[in-house]
């Protein structure tokens, strides 16, 4: 018994700057505000998507699923950051350690999968426009959507555990703002190579495929859009599309820069930044991107302010 309390510690200190305190009070305010920001930002894409009918579409329903996505995983992890920069000690319990790198590693390789899908579903609109209907209908949607998040948790079943498995020997530091893989990997007192290979490889699996099938996507709507007449359409087609392409290059840069480069001493801190990018900053940028760069919702939203406005009056 007095091995496992040696290895298994009761709550773990999230470092994040602690050594240096200079650089508290902004970070907390850049959290909150972005926080605040995810939360109304995602909750209206999500509350106009359902209420206009006009978005009743196969991508504003993969837009819907990505706004509740970034919604909990950014609740995942913000709310305990704010309360520990507040705080002179920086701890988070086993517990709420192990529920965080669970709910963050699910949300993150479901997103991984779920842009993907999207970027599908602009091909086949593009691309096959005639036949747009027919392929992306109601049933095949829900099926992507449901792979997307039981894959992602399945991967986050597995990861979790392989990396809660490893003896800690005590060690409690956490070099980072929250619990992540790469983070308690450098806390094993044992040799972590096969973790690290496996966490290489799924990574590979959740960005690195995903990233490319995407990329093969745009390439053919790229030549799809080139071949339009009107130059209306071709600007509608790349502005709905390089909505997606914004998001696609902000989410899988960070998270590729953090999961498949080799660990460096030297790029610790740096690493700390790029995933507080990909786990705080692109959630709160979806929402905008989506809507500042969409005639389509910013239209759903005229008509939803204008209707409540009619009501009240």
């Amino acid at each position: 018994m007095n091995r496992v309390n040696e290895s298994t510690p009761q709550e773990f200190i999230l470092l994040g700057f602690s050594d240096r305190p200079w650089l508290e009070l902004p970070l907390f305010v850049v959290f909150l505000v972005s926080y605040i920001l995810t939360i109304f930002g995602n909750l209206a894409i999500i509350v106009v998507s359902r209420l206009d009918s006009k978005l009743h579409t196969p991508m504003y329903f993969f837009l819907t699923n990505l706004s509740v996505l970034d919604l909990c995983y950014t609740t995942s992890t913000v709310p305990q950051m704010l309360v520990n920069i507040c705080s002179t000690r920086k701890v988070i319990s086993y517990g709420g350690c192990v529920a965080q790198l669970f709910i963050f590693l699910a949300l993150g390789s479901t997103e991984c999968l779920l842009l993907a899908v999207m970027s599908f579903d602009r091909f086949v609109a593009i691309c096959r426009p005639l036949h747009y209907s027919v392929i992306m209908h109601q049933r095949l949607c829900l099926q992507l959507s449901a792979a997307s998040w039981i894959s992602g948790f399945s991967n986050s079943v597995l990861q979790s555990t392989l990396t809660l498995q490893m003896p800690l020997c005590g060690h409690k530091e956490v070099d980072h703002f929250f619990c992540e893989v790469p983070a308690l990997l450098k806390l094993s007192c044992a040799d972590t190579t096969a973790n690290e290979a496996e966490l290489f490889f799924i990574s590979v699996l959740f960005l690195l495929i995903p990233l490319t099938l995407i990329l093969i996507s745009y390439a053919f709507i790229a030549r799809a859009v080139l071949r339009i007449k009107s130059a209306e359409g071709r600007r509608k087609a790349f502005g709905t599309c390089g909505s997606h392409l914004v998001v696609v290059s902000l989410f899988y840069g960070t998270a590729i820069y953090m999961y498949l480069q080799p660990p460096s001493p030297a790029s610790k801190d740096r690493g700390k930044m790029v995933s507080l990018f990909y786990g705080i900053i692109t959630p709160m940028l979806n929402p905008l991107i989506y809507t500042l760069r969409n005639k389509d919702v910013k239209g759903a939203f005229k008509r939803l302010m204008t209707g409540v406005f009619l009501r009240r009056k």
